[in-house]
């Protein structure tokens, strides 16, 4: 392989394919896979492979699901591969960089990278990033979704039945509860707003029995958590308070929602474009904010006096 000059396209054997990294990605499902069959039938392939070479081995980095495709094809026993130059540690990066380029990795595939880098290749989480070019706490995050996620909920995970919004929330609260807490919030269809005050209550329960109130009745909790302010109409309330009432509900959620973003992917997917538009926004934001705080705080206390 040494005679394979990078970024050459050339025609390598199905069999001359080394998978190793396809644990690295997610199975396509039975419908993608039969799409892949029958676009190789119609039009052939039209676009390379991704592979890097070692030792002998031509080693696949992009290109997993339609080399499936193609062994599952009459008549197929080649691809178009293009060589690029890369170690073990940069074509993980690659596999992930590649992805972007294109649609971006499921969470739990990003994790897996990041894991094997981490925990196979010896990189600290700073590296990694650097590698990724991500911030330390994106890739802290996605060790956690293998590392801190309970098994039952990482298989849902994989198998798309669970959000990498829910996992984020759920992964904050010990392996034993986050099945159960996930099951509460399927049964009462919360929102992920929602899923989130309610591990906040969980974390906060000091006793058994208070988590299972918590579990059992999720949204009365969660009512009684907030002071009372329901979402509907409150006929408990005159009209100017059920409008008060439901526009500090709508606010304290949308709150919530600008929390979990600036905490989590927020600043991570701004690009350094963004910066100097989005900045005046979010001073106005900081400064309106302290005084919309301090008039609530004045308005509570002559309430409840």
């Amino acid at each position: 392989m040494q005679d394979w000059p990078g970024d050459e396209v050339r025609r390598v054997g199905l069999t001359d394919l080394d998978s190793r990294f396809a644990r690295y990605r997610l199975q396509a499902s039975a419908e993608a896979r039969g799409a892949l069959e029958r676009s190789l039938r119609r039009y052939g392939q039209l676009s390379p492979v991704v592979v890097c070479c070692w030792d002998g081995c031509v080693v696949l980095l992009d290109g997993f699901k339609r080399w499936e495709a193609a062994r599952a094809v009459d008549g197929i026993d080649e691809l178009l591969a293009r060589r690029i130059e890369a170690d073990p540690r940069a074509a993980k990066a690659a596999m992930y960089g590649l992805n972007c380029l294109t649609r971006r990795l499921h969470e739990l595939e990003e994790a897996w990278i990041v894991q094997a880098l981490v925990r196979e290749d010896g990189l600290s989480q700073v590296q990694v990033g650097e590698l990724l070019g991500r911030h330390k706490s994106w890739v802290s995050r996605r060790l956690a979704l293998l590392e801190k996620l309970s098994d039952e909920v990482r298989d849902e995970l994989g198998l798309g039945l669970v959000s990498p919004s829910q996992a984020r929330e759920l992964i904050r609260l010990p392996a034993g509860n986050q099945a159960e807490t996930l099951a509460a919030a399927r049964r009462a269809a919360l929102s992920a707003v929602d899923l989130r005050q309610t591990v906040n209550l969980v974390l906060a329960a000091q006793s058994r029995q208070q988590v299972e109130f918590v579990l059992e009745k999720p949204r009365a909790a969660l009512l009684q958590a907030g002071g009372g302010l329901a979402r509907g109409r409150d006929p408990r309330l005159s009209r100017a308070g059920d409008q008060a009432a439901r526009r500090v509900g709508m606010l304290l959620e949308q709150l919530a929602k600008l929390e979990s973003w600036l905490r989590h992917d927020g600043r991570a997917q701004l690009q350094s474009y963004d910066r100097p538009l989005l900045a005046p926004g979010f001073r106005r934001l900081a400064e309106q904010s302290h005084t919309a705080a301090d008039l609530s705080q004045e308005l509570a206390e002559e309430l409840e006096r």
